[in-house]
């Protein structure tokens, strides 16, 4: 059985005064049904508009995206919500505050995609299924008439989730779901999706910049620099052997110190504007550059752990600087 969902060389270049931006270049990526698959890297690597992408709330520039089969990339992000796809790809939001209307209570809101995507028009029926919602996500009912700012970041966290899990999604998009939340809070948030994946079947394409979270909720990983995926593969394996040496700069940032010390990366980072397709995009702060990274730039191989990573030199030990 095929992937749920396929990229292939998806990219999404925006015009710039000073020449064209690559937010996302060249991504291929698959997730299977009932799949979690976490998206790493720091801000500014293009994991939101590569987000974005996927729950078609933006047009591609180049490649094809499939979805359950479906070529859906070319529909028009602003015609897709007539789309039947429109209901089985829903998004989840950082804040799930911004995303919920403030002018009406959270029934309302939850409700809303019931009528647009499922074609629930029964009052009665609407309301019964708001309810089962909120029980599913554990949102307190005496929370359904209040409206958003009158709930804790919590509260408001779960009705975002009711709210994308009302139209029966096969896919849910999380775009750093638990990042506005204390820790505590974001802790039981990660265990209910976690538990709501394994009730319901459904996938996850989950952002974030926390590894250790992206550890606990993605049997696979991808690590995100300019625009490219850099390392991909099963999480236990990656984050014990990580082949690329963007990744293993991020593992040994990670809090815990379990990664061997911290490695630093000197130098500054590529513009994204007009990149040179034949440069390694790490290249400038990669602890072991060698001109070979600046005559072609590297594409995902697999390397002897499993993984694929697109690096020359995988695994590689850093040159010694010259004395």
């Amino acid at each position: 059985m095929g992937p749920l969902l396929e990229l292939r060389n998806v990219s999404k270049v925006y015009p710039t005064k000073r020449g064209s931006l690559h937010a996302v270049d060249g991504v291929d990526l698959d997730i299977f049904a009932g799949e979690s698959v976490g998206l790493v890297g720091e801000s500014g690597c293009g994991k939101s508009t590569l987000a974005r992408l996927v729950a078609r709330l933006a047009d591609p520039t180049g490649g094809t995206i499939h979805f359950a089969g479906r070529p859906i990339g070319a529909i028009p992000a602003a015609a897709f919500a007539g789309q039947p796809e429109r209901g089985r790809i829903q998004k989840v939001f950082q804040d799930a505050g911004d995303s919920l209307n403030p002018r009406i209570t959270v029934a309302e809101s939850i409700a809303e995609p019931l009528e647009l995507l499922r074609g629930l028009s029964d009052p009665r029926a609407r309301h019964h299924r708001v309810a089962e919602l909120a029980d599913l996500v554990a949102l307190p009912r005496a929370c359904l008439d209040r409206y958003p700012h009158q709930l804790s970041g919590g509260q408001r966290a779960r009705a975002g989730i009711a709210r994308a899990l009302g139209s029966e999604p096969s896919l849910l998009v999380l775009d750093e779901p638990t990042a506005a939340l204390d820790v505590s809070v974001q802790a039981v948030i990660l265990r209910l999706l976690a538990d709501l994946r394994a009730r319901l079947g459904v996938s996850y394409l989950f952002v974030s910049h926390d590894l250790q979270v992206v550890r606990l909720l993605c049997p696979r990983i991808a690590v995100m620099y300019l625009g490219r995926i850099v390392e991909t593969g099963d999480t236990a394996t990656v984050f014990a052997q990580p082949q690329h040496p963007y990744t293993r700069a991020l593992l040994s940032a990670a809090p815990g110190g379990r990664h061997g010390p911290r490695i630093r990366l000197d130098g500054e980072v590529r513009s994204p504007i007009n990149p040179p397709p034949r440069v390694c995009r790490f290249h400038g702060r990669c602890p072991q550059g060698r001109p070979e990274c600046t005559e072609s730039a590297p594409a995902l191989r697999p390397t002897p752990p499993g993984t694929l990573a697109a690096c020359h030199f995988p695994s590689a030990t850093p040159p010694n600087p010259p004395s």
